[in-house]
């Protein structure tokens, strides 16, 4: 199989509203799939929405902010689960069509909340990959993932696999991917802004692989509906109240090749951008770079990641 359809379904989340988002995406997806697509991506967090007020609210992060606190216990009530029933639209969705989907969401794992990337695949269990660090505000609401959530999927087509953001500038992350050998990487972004579009154009040169580069469309009133939806809040309201600004996530997905040529983007709106990937150009790419293999010193630089999950508390019988 060289050829290979994609998509990514550069759309708005529906803030806070978990249930909401899910139809949303399935719906999406779906549409995607009916087109031809085998492998779609959704971008950080589409389920539940890129928390916008850790950067865009001043004094979000001030100690006990009643909006945040607010906001807080609603993503605790609201964010996924492992084994969460709510998510089997998307598997049944896999299951049927044989399509893979990569879709962000909050999750809460006992009493934390984490950003993972899920992976759904058909015959499968989701593929969790929870984002290692944080970027900055984030570390208000989410904690670190660990080593046991670094992987791939393999398909019949290839290795496909995610990072999250800011990992893409995280060198340990990407040379423990590339080692992973992935033919399709999803780097999933709340908005591709031009540095994030450089960081993804990198990352499939130097991983001699696809990438869709994945963001989100959110605006300031966006905030206001999914508010509504899970009930209201009047302090959570009031802090979204001190966001300036309309557009805060702007789209700007795109689908790149190998050797970092743009083959398709997307614009600032909704849309769900498509390209036909020709596999054989990422082994023709390793003819010159195999940052893992020909163009690696091993006798000199070695990377040890340690796959163990980290609870914190063992109970020993």
């Amino acid at each position: 199989m060289t050829k290979l359809n994609v998509a990514i379904c550069q759309a708005a989340p529906i803030p806070l509203d978990f249930t909401g988002g899910i139809e949303k995406a399935t719906r999406l997806a779906r549409e995607a799939i009916e087109a031809g697509a085998q492998m779609i991506a959704f971008g950080e967090t589409f389920l539940g929405g890129y928390p916008l007020w850790l950067d865009e609210a001043p004094g979000a992060a001030l100690w006990d902010h009643p909006g945040t606190r607010a906001l807080h216990q609603i993503m605790l009530d609201q964010a996924i689960v492992p084994g969460d029933e709510r998510l089997l639209p998307l598997q049944e969705l896999c299951d049927e069509s044989g399509a893979c989907i990569s879709i962000g969401a909050h999750e809460r794992l006992r009493s934390s909340l984490y950003n993972n990337q899920l992976l759904f695949r058909p015959g499968l269990p989701p593929l969790d990959h929870r984002k290692l660090v944080p970027t900055h505000g984030e570390r208000l609401i989410w904690m670190r993932g660990d080593g046991s959530t670094l992987g791939v999927h393999e398909a019949e087509w290839g290795n496909v696999g995610n990072l999250i953001c800011w990992e893409h500038w995280m060198p340990l992350a990407r040379a423990a991917m590339h080692n992973l050998g992935e033919a399709v990487h999803v780097a999933a972004w709340p908005t591709v802004r031009a540095e994030y579009a450089i960081s993804s154009r990198h990352y499939a040169m130097e991983g001699r692989c696809f990438v869709l580069a994945a963001g989100l469309v959110q605006h300031r009133n966006d905030l206001f509906e999914g508010l509504e939806r899970v009930g209201g809040s009047a302090e959570a309201k009031e802090l979204f109240e001190a966001i300036e600004g309309e557009a805060l996530n702007r789209g700007g997905s795109m689908i790149i090749a190998p050797d970092a040529r743009v083959l398709a983007k997307a614009g600032e709106g909704e849309e769900i951008l498509h390209a036909e990937l020709d596999l054989s150009e990422r082994g023709q790419g390793l003819t010159s770079l195999d940052t893992d293999g020909h163009y690696s010193r091993p006798d000199v630089f070695e990377l040890n990641v340690d796959t163990r999950a980290k609870d914190g508390v063992l109970f020993n019988s």
